[in-house]
Order: C-alpha cells, then structure tokens, then sequence
C-alpha cells in the first residue's frame, strides 16, 4: 500500500469517526430534549377510592372514553392523601374522591396546582350502627366515631350538633367546626376520631360511627341502613380534580363531557339513585 492509499485510508476513517461522533451527539441532544413524562394523550390514568366513585368510572366514565379512543386505567386508594400527591406529580391525570373543601385547603397547606373540573354524583355522609336500631339508644358514655380529617369532621359535629348530642359555640363555622367547638356534650358521649377508611370496621366497637359514603358501599353498607343521613350542602358534593394546568387540555374537557352527559346520568339512574345528583344532572332531567 503506497503512502498515498494509507493517507487516503486514514483521511476517510477519521471522516466515519466524526460523522459518528456528531450522530451520537444529536441523538443526545434529541433525548435530552424529550420531555421527561411524554405519553400517549389518548392514555388516561384516574386515581379514586375504592368503591361507589370507582364503580361509577368503571360503568359508566369509561365506557364513554373508551368508544373515543381513550385508554382509561383506574388506580385505587385507600386514604385521603396519597391521591393528590399522585397528581400533582404526575401519576395521575385526574382523581375522584374529595369534595371542594377538602380540596382547597389540601393543596394550600401543601402547595399544590391542582383545581375541580366537574362535579360529581355523591353518596352522604351518614351515622351507622351494629349495636343500636335507633339513635334514641344512645346513652351518656356512648361512643361515636368520626372521621379525623378536618373537613369531613366538621360534617360530623354539625350533624351531632343537630341531633342535640352536642352543641357547638355559636357564631361556628360548619365548615371548619373542630372538637375545640364543642360548647357542651349533651349527650355525654364519648368522641373517636379515625381516618375514614377505619370508620366501617370500628363499628364491631363503637355505638355509633359517621361513614362516608363511598367507604360505607365499599364495606357493603346500604345508604338505607343508616339511622340518619346528612342533607348534602354544594361544600360537600364530590369532584373531579385535575393539574391546574392541564384543564383546559382536551382530555379534561372529554373527561368532564362525560359526566355531564346523558348517557352517564342514564348510569346514574340504573346504579347509583340514592345519591345527590349534581346540579347539571337534575337540569338535564327536567329537559
């Protein structure tokens, strides 16, 4: 090989390197400038507790999606905290499980861009019991439980407060009532804080214990079986929560539609008729 032909060799081998070491840099470059979480739009991932919310996407959201050519994948949790982390940081697309209240003062404490879409039909809040047929069985020392985060609390002891088993102070907000409210306990009774997934158990123990509804379904309690049920103000009427930056996404705007639809109030109807329609539903029936 002359001196000519190896400087030749060498010239065309350095070239391939460089072209080589330019494509690895712009395939680098491309990957590092892919955004980190991309997916599919057309994939949704919602996060509820398990029971009536998550039945109502399961027989009636998803179905409706799924025929636009949405993937809906549901995850289910068994507290009132971990769903909202998990949207916030992108877990999820969208929850189902809290009312406003719940809502606001969660992502203020915790710093949190997360807004309501939609609301959403939702079973009361209501006092159960196994050992007692009414609530006249209650006597001074009876126990009743009651969810320990604020805002569901605060339904409790307004409902306690209207029974005559308690009285609050005057001038009290219902919505931010606390047991530091509590201006005398009539009834004597004895006050059990729990978080709301524990409340359905603890009646093995108690006299009497608050339920929300959706725990209370999914322990397989009847909304009929409760001695009394709250009447549902706007406060407390469940939500769709999505990013505030995504809802005005078109996902949010499809997942929202199908609640608001017909089909979905025809669901409603058919499954879930002791709840509290949402304001859109009771205006769609009387069309």
């Amino acid at each position: 090989m002359t001196i000519f032909h190896r400087a030749r060799r060498r010239t065309l081998v350095l070239r391939a390197l460089s072209v080589a070491v330019i494509a690895a840099a712009g395939l680098a470059a491309g990957l590092a400038s892919a955004p980190a979480n991309a997916k599919d739009p057309k994939e949704l991932v919602i996060g509820t507790s398990a029971g009536p919310y998550a039945d109502q996407i399961k027989l009636g959201i998803k179905p409706i999606l799924e025929k636009q050519g949405y993937k809906v994948k549901l995850v289910e949790f068994n507290d009132y905290v971990q769903p909202n982390f998990a949207l916030a940081e992108g877990s999820l697309d969208a929850n189902v499980f809290q009312h406003i209240i719940y809502l606001k003062k969660f992502a203020s404490e915790h710093k949190l861009a997360l807004s309501e879409l939609v609301t959403i039909p939702t079973a009361p809040i209501a006092i159960y019991s196994k050992k007692h047929k009414t609530l006249s069985d209650a006597r001074e020392g009876s126990t009743v439980a009651l969810p320990n985060d604020p805002a569901n609390q605060a339904r409790a002891l307004v409902l306690l407060d209207q029974l005559g088993w308690i009285k609050l102070r005057a001038g009290t907000d219902p919505i931010r009532a606390s047991e530091k409210d509590i201006a005398s306990n009539t009834k004597k009774i004895k006050l059990v804080p729990l978080e709301a997934a524990q409340l359905p158990r603890s009646l093995q123990d108690t006299d009497y214990s608050f339920v929300n509804g959706n725990y209370a379904l999914a322990s397989g309690l009847k909304l009929s079986e409760a001695l009394v049920t709250e009447k549902i103000s706007p406060n407390y009427i469940n939500l769709v929560a999505v990013r505030t930056a995504d809802k005005n996404k078109q996902f949010a705007k499809d997942l929202e539609a199908a609640y608001r639809s017909r089909e979905f109030l025809a669901v409603t109807n058919k499954y879930f008729a002791d709840y509290s329609k949402t304001d859109y539903q009771l205006a769609l029936e009387a069309q």
